[in-house]
C-alpha cells in the first residue's frame, strides 16, 4: 500500500465529517469543486480527489449545472406541452393522493401549489388530513378546496398514520390512475403530462415510475436518481418506484390498498403486492418529483427509522414468500441502512449442477480454478467438465491427469481453433446437471457458498440466467454486469464498474444489491440446461469467441426470462489471461467481425439498455450524466423533433 493511500486510510473519517459541513452549505461547492480538480492533477492527491468527487453531495454542482442546461423547462416548451395536451385522445384524469399531518405551511402550499401548476390540467388532488392538531392545517385545505374545484379534501377524526390516512385520501380519488405525493415535496410543472403522454403511447400500463431528485427549502435541487427500467429483483433491495409513482387505481383497490403496519414502507409495500398482479409497469426516465429536504421536520421514515426498516424487511419477506421464496433472509444491507439485501433459498432437493471450464494450457491458472470449484465450493451435487482445447504443455497434461482420479471430473476433448461457442455446446451436450455453470479457466472461488448463490438465482422458472461479482486480482472491480450500447465504435456492450475501487460507493448500491441486468458474462454465468436448449445455445457460426454470452443473454430475454446479477456470488476473474487480447492480428479482424455481426442482429437493443438509461454517457460504464440525454420529449417528439431513444421501457 503506497503512502497516499495509508494517509488517505487515516484521513477520510475526518474527511466524511468536512465533506458533510460542505454539503450543507451549497455555496461553497462550486469553489470545492473548482479546487478538487485542480488538485487532482497531482499525483499525490488524485487517488484521494478522485473518490472525494465521487461523492454524491461534492457532484451537486455539476447537477445544478446539468439541470439548467437540460432539465429547465423554456417558454417554448411549456406552449409545446399545452399544445400535445389538446391534441391527446381521451385524456386521463390523475388522482394525487396526499396524505397530510402537522405540515410546515410553507412546505404543504408549495406542495398544493406545485400540483396546481401542472401543465396537464386533468388532475384531482385528493388531500387527508390525519387529525392534525395544528389548526393551519385545515386552514390551509380549506382554503386552496375553495379556490380550486379539483382539489378534495377529508379531515380524519382520528389519527391513523401513513397508510390509513392514504386510504383516506384514495377513497377521494376517482380518476382512472393514482398518484402518490408527500404533503411536502414538489412536482415539477411537466410531471403529470410526462405520465399522460406515457400512458397515451402505452394505454395498457399499469403502474408508472419515475426519475427523482431532491429538493432543498432555498429550491436547489441535488442528489438525482435517475433510475433502471422495470427492475424487479432491484425492488426488493430497494424502493425503486417510490416517487413518482402512478397506479391504475382499480388495482389498488383490488389488493387492498396501503396496508396498515408498514407504515414508513407503506409504498414500497404496495409496489410490491402490484408487482404481484401486473408486469405492465413503464418508467419514464425524467425527473418528474422533488423530494423535499432539510425541511425541519422529520418524515415518519426519518423520525422511526428502525420502525421502517424493520416494515420494508416484512414487506419484502411477505413478497417473496407470496411469490415462490418462503425461506428467503431479509436483512439490511448495512447498520443504518434503507436498503435491503436478500438470500434467496436453494430448492429442495438441490438441482445438480454441471461446472463446464474450457481451457488451454496454463496449468496454473487452471489448477486454481478446479481446486476452488472441487475443494472450496459449498454444494452437494455438482460434476466438473474439463474441455480441452489442444493442450500442448506436458504441466496441463499431468494437471489433466490426476483431476480424472476424481469421480465428479470428466475431460473431454475439443481439437481445434478456439471457438468458445462451440466448445461449450459440444460441452452441454454431454453434461448430466440440470444447472449449467459456464466458468472461465482464470477464475477463482473466493467463498465457498458462490455457487448456491447463483443456482438459487438460476433455478427460478422465471430466470434465464444469473451471473457473479466479479473481481481483479488487485481487488478492483472486473464485472458487475453487462452494459448494452457502450466501450468502443461502434459500441456493443461493457461491464458496469469495470476498474472500480469499491463497491461500496456504487450508485444507489448498485454493485451491492441483486439487479436485473440486460447480461452477464459467461465467465461465470448460470443457467438451467433447458433453457440453453430452449435458446439454441451459444451462437458458433458468428460469435466464435467474443460478444456470445451478450447474444445468448438477448435471445433469453427475447423468451421472456429475466437475467440477473448477484454480488452475493463474488470471484476472481484474471479475464482472458489464459487467451489473450483481441485488438492485435487476426484476432482483430475476427473481432470486428463478431461486432459488426451484433451491430447488424442487435442495433436497436444495444443502443437501448433499460437497465443503463438515456440520461447517463454511454461513453462510460460509471452512471456519469449524459449531457444532453439520449432522450426526446415527447413534446418535441410530437412537434416532429425525432423519437425517443431509451424511452421507458417494462421489463
Amino acid at each position: 500500500m503506497g503512502i497516499a493511500q495509508r494517509l488517505w486510510d487515516v484521513l477520510r473519517p475526518a474527511a466524511a465529517v468536512v465533506l458533510d459541513w460542505i454539503r450543507r452549505r451549497p455555496w461553497l461547492h462550486k469553489p470545492v469543486h473548482a479546487i478538487a480538480v485542480r488538485l487532482a492533477k497531482r499525483r499525490l492527491f488524485s487517488m484521494m480527489i478522485k473518490e472525494v468527487l465521487e461523492e454524491q453531495y461534492l457532484t451537486a454542482y455539476e447537477y445544478q449545472q446539468w439541470v439548467a442546461a437540460n432539465d429547465t423547462l423554456t417558454e417554448a416548451d411549456r406552449e409545446a406541452i399545452r399544445a400535445d395536451v389538446a391534441r391527446m385522445t381521451d385524456p386521463p384524469t390523475i388522482s394525487v393522493i396526499m396524505p397530510v399531518y402537522n405540515s410546515d405551511p410553507r412546505f404543504l402550499q408549495e406542495a398544493i401549489g406545485s400540483v396546481r401548476g401542472q401543465l396537464y390540467p386533468h388532475w384531482e388532488l385528493c388531500i387527508a388530513d390525519d387529525a392534525s392538531p395544528a389548526p393551519h392545517v385545515w386552514a390551509i385545505l380549506t382554503q386552496a378546496a375553495a379556490e380550486d374545484p379539483r382539489i378534495k379534501i377529508v379531515r380524519r377524526t382520528a389519527n391513523g398514520h401513513i397508510s390509513a390516512a392514504s386510504n383516506s385520501a384514495l377513497e377521494l380519488a376517482t380518476g382512472p390512475f393514482v398518484a402518490l405525493m408527500d404533503h411536502d415535496d414538489l412536482l415539477p410543472a411537466h410531471a403529470l403530462y410526462e405520465v399522460a403522454a406515457e400512458l397515451q403511447a402505452h394505454p395498457e400500463a399499469d403502474m408508472l415510475f419515475s426519475d427523482e431528485d431532491k429538493v432543498d427549502s432555498e429550491g436547489r435541487r441535488s442528489d438525482p436518481h435517475f433510475k433502471p427500467g422495470w427492475n424487479p429483483e432491484l425492488l426488493l433491495g430497494q424502493n425503486l418506484v417510490k416517487h413518482l409513482c402512478v397506479i391504475r387505481r382499480e388495482l389498488i383497490a383490488a389488493i387492498g390498498g396501503f396496508r396498515e403496519g408498514f407504515e414508513g414502507s407503506q409504498d414500497w409495500d404496495l409496489a410490491l403486492r402490484i408487482s404481484e398482479v401486473t408486469d405492465r409497469v413503464r418508467h419514464i426516465p425524467a425527473i418528474l418529483y422533488h423530494w423535499r429536504q432539510e425541511s425541519g421536520l422529520t418524515s415518519f421514515s426519518v423520525e422511526q427509522a428502525e420502525r421502517c426498516q424493520a416494515a420494508a424487511g416484512r414487506a419484502v419477506s411477505e413478497h417473496l414468500a407470496r411469490t415462490g421464496a418462503p425461506g428467503a433472509r431479509v436483512e439490511l444491507l448495512r447498520k443504518g441502512a434503507s436498503f435491503l439485501a436478500v438470500e434467496r433459498p436453494l430448492p429442495s432437493p438441490a438441482p445438480s449442477v454441471s461446472v463446464i471450464v474450457p481451457t488451454r494450457d496454463r496449468a496454473e491458472l487452471l489448477a486454481r480454478c478446479v481446486d476452488g470449484v472441487l475443494n472450496r465450493t459449498d454444494y452437494p451435487d455438482l460434476e466438473l467438465l474439463v474441455v480441452d482445447n489442444d493442450s500442448a504443455e506436458p504441466e496441463t497434461h499431468a494437471l489433466l491427469e490426476r483431476l480424472k482420479a476424481d469421480p465428479r471430473v470428466r475431460i473431454l476433448p475439443a481439437p481445434g481453433p478456439f471457438n468458445y461457442s462451440r466448445i461449450n455446446n459440444a460441452a452441454v451436450r454431454q453434461a448430466r446437471g440440470e444447472i449449467l455453470l459456464l466458468l472461465n479457466n482464470d477464475v477463482a472461488v473466493t467463498k465457498p457458498s458462490w455457487l448456491k448463490e447463483l443456482v438459487a438465482q438460476a433455478a427460478r422458472p422465471d430466470v434465464g440466467a444469473a451471473g457473479a461479482l466479479l473481481y481483479y486480482e488487485d481487488g478492483r472491480v472486473q464485472h458487475g454486469g453487462v452494459v448494452l450500447g457502450v466501450g468502443g465504435d461502434p459500441p456493443v456492450a461493457g461491464h458496469l464498474y469495470a476498474g472500480a475501487r469499491s463497491v461500496t460507493r456504487s450508485y444507489y448500491s448498485h454493485l451491492r444489491l441483486a439487479r436485473n441486468v440486460s447480461a452477464v458474462t459467461a465467465a461465470c454465468l448460470a443457467m438451467r440446461k433447458a433453457v440453453f436448449e430452449e435458446v439454441g445455445g451459444f451462437d458458433e457460426e458468428n460469435l466464435a469467441v467474443a460478444f456470445n454470452d451478450v447474444d445468448l443473454c438477448l435471445r433469453i430475454r427475447e423468451r421472456g426470462y429475466q437475467i440477473v446479477w448477484t454480488p452475493r456470488a463474488a470471484l476472481i476473474h484474471l479475464e482472458s489471461a489464459s487467451r489473450g487480447s483481441d485488438t492485435h492480428g487476426a484476432k482483430a479482424q475476427r473481432f470486428g467481425r463478431e461486432i459488426a455481426y451484433m451491430r447488424d442482429r442487435w442495433g436497436a437493443v444495444l443502443d437501448n439498455d433499460p437497465y443503463y438509461g438515456p440520461n447517463f454517457d454511454p461513453a462510460h460504464v460509471d452512471y456519469r450524466l449524459a449531457t444532453p440525454p439520449r432522450r426526446v420529449r415527447p413534446w418535441l417528439r410530437s412537434a416532429g423533433y425525432g423519437t425517443v431513444t431509451g424511452s421507458a421501457t417494462a421489463q
